[in-house]
């Protein structure tokens, strides 16, 4: 029996902004298409249902070449604290992002990578850890947008 630190890939960051702007920068499809994936990819996203049971279909296009499909469907919706999703195409696995507030102007964002087998997490760990810092980096840009 595989330990859950075997299947899963976690990543956090302390953002320097109030968690009701990293939550929205999240929930608002406007905002998540600027700062979704690694450096350099843009998105069209196609459907973004932010609910339980709820579909969020997107395009990452990639810096030279490549568009990746991906198409999740949200399990738990819980506003400024956690979004759950299964992702649905390659590579399978489900998503954790936690929402903590730690003071007035500053939000840990954490991702959580969970995949069925500690082989399939092995094939992406290498690759997952920098980017999602990528990611981060992102959304702290991103986060410059929102009033201060």
């Amino acid at each position: 029996m595989n330990s859950d630190s075997d299947r899963k890939i976690f990543s956090s960051r302390i953002l320097h902004s109030p968690i009701e702007h990293v939550y929205q920068a999240f929930a608002d499809p406007q905002h998540l298409k600027n700062w979704w994936g690694p450096e350099g990819f843009t998105n069209t996203i196609h459907e973004f249902d932010l609910r339980p049971g709820g579909r969020w279909i997107l395009t990452m296009h990639g810096p030279e070449q490549g568009h990746y499909e991906n198409s999740s469907v949200f399990k738990t919706v819980e506003p400024y604290h956690l979004i759950t999703w299964s992702r649905i195409s390659q590579p399978v696995f489900d998503m954790e992002i936690g929402f903590k507030k730690i003071s007035e102007t500053e939000t840990e964002i954490s991702f959580s990578m969970i995949f069925a087998t500690r082989e399939a997490c092995d094939k992406i760990r290498r690759l997952a850890a920098p980017k999602n810092e990528e990611n981060f980096d992102r959304l702290e840009k991103e986060l410059l947008a929102f009033p201060h």
